[in-house]
Formats: structure tokens, C-alpha cells, sequence
């Protein structure tokens, strides 16, 4: 086990990545640039190389070896990610053992519904299919009915999409989207790249961006007038 420490100990980092493939690096790299401080993890030595400058602290270990993570102090951290990539058997090990070890916020990444059922089951916080939500984001763009696509749960979606023509010059409180679609407008975008939150007041105009909030079925409607 190799490693390299930038300014404080492994414990006082808030999140463990662990898995530094696509993924992982893109998540572990965000969290440093939002300003918190990451301990990254894989097994290859030149994935750990190449993420070293960008992480608080990286280290190339085996993350399914108990003693190994009891060593890096792993049980002290609030939050991890598994983020393995295709070894399912090293991504449920050691899951399992960030578990077993107290770790109090643990999310790991599944490459299929089984794999992620078998996370679930025992007991992963939080489980996430990258693949798939990406998937259906990418669906909705390249349909043309928005620019963005965020699920926040199951059932309820935010988007950012245009203004439908039907709404153009119309004050929000006229255009009565919440009564007849069951979707509330959020914020709007008068072009200049700033969005500023949405009042009654507030005018509509069609080619205007907007970010529309509700459940998925009545905001994939509202977001097809244009297409009708």
C-alpha cells in the first residue's frame, strides 16, 4: 500500500472515493473544487498517480482487506462512495465493510439492477445507477423537450426548458401553469445566463428559459405543448 499526504491526516477528510476510474475522478475532482477535503482510493497505481494532484490525499490500496481500511482510519470518515467500476464481487466487499465499520453515510455505485439490489440489501445508504439516470437525462435533451433533466426522487423531476409559445407576454399568475398542469415554475432566464426565482409577477416570454419543478408525468406534458 502506497500513499501520498497533502497538508492535514487521512481522518480530518470528509469524503472517501473509492474507485478513481470515469466516474469516480469526475466525482472526487467536483467535491475538491466545492471545497471539501477527499481521500481517494483504486487499486491501480497509475489511476492514483494521475488523481494525486488533484486530491487532498490519494492512496492505492485494497479496499477489501479489512485491516487495510481500519488502517487508513476509514471508519472516521462521515461519508464514502464506492465507485468501483466492473469488479462487482471488490464493489459489494467492500461495501460491506464501510457497513461493518460504521461509516455513517455510505453511497455506492451499481452497473445493474441486481448488483444494485444486492447493495440494498445490505444496507448502502444511498444507490446509484450513473448509466441509467444519465441515460434518461440525455433522452429528454436530445428529444428537444429540455436543455436539463434532474430526478430529485422517483416520481418528481426538475428541468430547465423553454417558455411555450402559448405563454408568451403572460404575468406567471395569468398563465396559471401550477392550476392546469401540476408543475411549478421555478426560475427564469431572460437570456443573460442569470436565473432569478419566479413570482406571480413575473412575465413570460416564449424562447425564455425557465426551471419547472413536479411530478414526472404532468412535467413531461407541460414540456411538449411546444411539440403538440
Amino acid at each position: 500500500m502506497s500513499n501520498n499526504r497533502k497538508r492535514r491526516s487521512f481522518n480530518s477528510a470528509t469524503f472517501v472515493v473509492i474507485g478513481l476510474g470515469r466516474f469516480g475522478s469526475a466525482l472526487a475532482k467536483e467535491l475538491v473544487n466545492s471545497g471539501h477535503e477527499v481521500l481517494g482510493i483504486d487499486y491501480d497505481e497509475k489511476l492514483v498517480q494521475q488523481m494525486a494532484p488533484d486530491l487532498t490525499h490519494c492512496v492505492k490500496a485494497d479496499t477489501t482487506d479489512e485491516s487495510v481500511l481500519v488502517e487508513l482510519g476509514i471508519q472516521d470518515f462521515d461519508t464514502a462512495m464506492v465507485a468501483i467500476g466492473a469488479d462487482i464481487e471488490a464493489s459489494i466487499l467492500t461495501s460491506s465493510l464501510l457497513l461493518q465499520l460504521g461509516v455513517k453515510n455510505v453511497w455506492a455505485k451499481a452497473n445493474s439492477e441486481s448488483h444494485g439490489r444486492i447493495l440494498r440489501q445490505l444496507g448502502v445508504h444511498h444507490v446509484i445507477f450513473p448509466e441509467d439516470d444519465m441515460g434518461k437525462r440525455v433522452a429528454h435533451m436530445v428529444s428537444g423537450e429540455t436543455l436539463e433533466y434532474v430526478p430529485i426522487d422517483e416520481d418528481f423531476v426538475m428541468v430547465k426548458t423553454y417558455v411555450p409559445h402559448i405563454f408568451d407576454g403572460m404575468p406567471l399568475s395569468e398563465a396559471k401553469i401550477r392550476a392546469t398542469y401540476g408543475v411549478t415554475v421555478v426560475a427564469t432566464n431572460s437570456g443573460d445566463g442569470k436565473y432569478t426565482p419566479a413570482f406571480p409577477e413575473t412575465i413570460l416570454h416564449s424562447g425564455h428559459q425557465i426551471v419547472v419543478a413536479g411530478p414526472k408525468a404532468p412535467l413531461d406534458k407541460f414540456c411538449q405543448l411546444d411539440h403538440e
